[in-house]
């Protein structure tokens, strides 16, 4: 089975991207599996809507709670409804920016488990942290994975917080590295093999290098992937 690459437009493109998008990946990707387009909430039905088969849709984030007083927020069982499979929870930017915790993170964790939908649940370090990355990585898995008791669905991606949009990507080595440390810290404490995607300035230039690493199991772009052609040379990379 292909590696999987996993695209966050984050608070980019709009509606009228999306035709030319699927067209594109209509067009040039036959053969291609394991195709993951995460948007932003408003645009998960048409997105979902017009890709079909081509590609797996998930949202960007999504709510605790099931339903209830949280005006703007969008649940876990609405994105389910609205036609995602897949959701993003602790990207560095909720934790940074919008102050998301671990606790926080847990919850919407084991909330968009309960709606069936796969999680792709984001660690990693500040450049501050940098040299202590394996008691931050530690605390945010152990954090997040509490009470969670089947991890099936359960996705990790590893984005160093300061190779996010910033052109700088982690060496080969650093990747290899961290990956393994995370896969041996979950198989520790949870007896479970689970996927491990990379995240941080991912591009055409250097996805195939990339994914080509032992323990990387797929990809997590962030702007190349606002663009079919390079969302689908990264994917094409794998080969």
């Amino acid at each position: 089975m292909n590696k999987l690459i996993v695209a966050n437009w984050k608070m980019n493109n709009d509606f009228s991207d999306i035709p030319e998008f699927v067209k594109y990946v209509k067009k040039n990707a036959k053969g291609e599996d394991n195709l993951v387009v995460c948007v932003p909430s408003v645009m998960i039905k048409d997105f979902a809507d017009a890709s079909k088969k081509l590609m797996s849709t998930g949202a960007e984030n999504c709510h605790f709670a099931e339903k209830g007083a949280y005006t703007g927020e969008i649940s876990a069982k609405m994105v389910k409804s609205a036609g995602a499979s897949y959701v993003i929870l602790g990207h560095s930017e909720r934790r940074h920016i919008f102050n998301e915790n671990d606790e926080m993170i847990n919850k919407k964790i084991i909330s968009a488990l309960k709606e069936g939908l796969k999680v792709i649940f984001c660690v990693g370090e500040t450049l501050d942290e940098k040299s202590k990355y394996k008691s931050v990585i530690k605390t945010q898995i152990l954090g997040g994975l509490d009470g969670v008791a089947d991890l099936d669905n359960v996705i990790i991606a590893y984005e160093p917080v300061w190779a996010i949009g910033t052109g700088k990507v982690a060496t080969t080595a650093d990747i290899v590295k961290v990956h393994g440390y995370i896969k041996n810290l979950v198989s520790e404490n949870y007896g479970k093999n689970l996927p491990v995607l990379y995240g941080g300035s991912v591009k055409p230039s250097n996805s195939k290098e990339i994914l080509a690493l032992e323990n990387v199991d797929g990809v997590l772009i962030g702007g190349a992937s606002l663009k079919a052609e390079d969302y689908i040379a990264i994917a094409k990379s794998r080969n």
